[in-house]
């Protein structure tokens, strides 16, 4: 799997709208979270081993900041038809198989992705309650051994936003597999 970095996206700006369809049947947009002090977008998806890694952590901080008024929300735009581990019917499976406790969105025509200029999986977008990108970065400095990391961004991240503190300047870029772009 060839590593890709997420691309530099500006601080500040505001998080693009979306209506996407959820592994509960549900539909889900920007104002389905309009409660929530901060908003943990991720793309992300099935099969990649980035992703695969990353989403026990995400579980683990989505459960730990759930009281905080924290929402976290995944989506997955790969194309099923090359990727078929990343069809919403795969996803539904996801959900059960790594009990994940929030949201699990398809981005079927990949327009959002493309809105948020999302590139890898994971690629991770944490906003505050304006709406404004405070970070998009990396879960932590250690993909492949969670033992052994030793910054922990994107916790370190939220928390920071939940003490109104301004972003953190030294935001490494995400790094997963590449979006699968459809071809035609």
């Amino acid at each position: 799997m060839a590593l890709t970095q997420s691309q530099k996206v500006e601080i500040d700006s505001s998080a693009p709208d979306f209506n996407l369809p959820a592994t509960n049947g549900q539909n889900y947009s920007l104002d389905s979270f309009k409660n929530a002090h901060a908003l943990v977008i991720v793309f992300t998806c099935n099969h990649c081993p980035y992703a695969k890694a990353a989403w026990p952590l995400l579980v683990k901080l989505a459960q730990e900041f759930k009281e905080k008024g924290v929402a976290f929300v995944a989506i997955n735009p790969n194309d099923d038809k090359q990727y078929p581990e990343d069809s919403l019917e795969m996803m539904k499976q996801k959900v059960d198989e790594w009990q994940i406790s929030f949201p699990y969105l398809r981005d079927e025509t990949q327009e959002v992705a493309r809105t948020y200029g999302a590139v890898c999986t994971p690629d991770v977008f944490v906003f505050n309650q304006n709406r404004k990108l405070y970070y998009h970065g990396r879960i932590n400095d250690n993909w492949q051994e969670p033992q052994k990391v030793t910054k922990g961004e994107l916790k370190d991240a939220i928390d920071a936003l939940l003490m109104s503190n301004p972003p953190p300047t030294d935001q490494h870029p995400s790094m997963g597999c590449s979006i699968k772009w459809k071809t035609g």
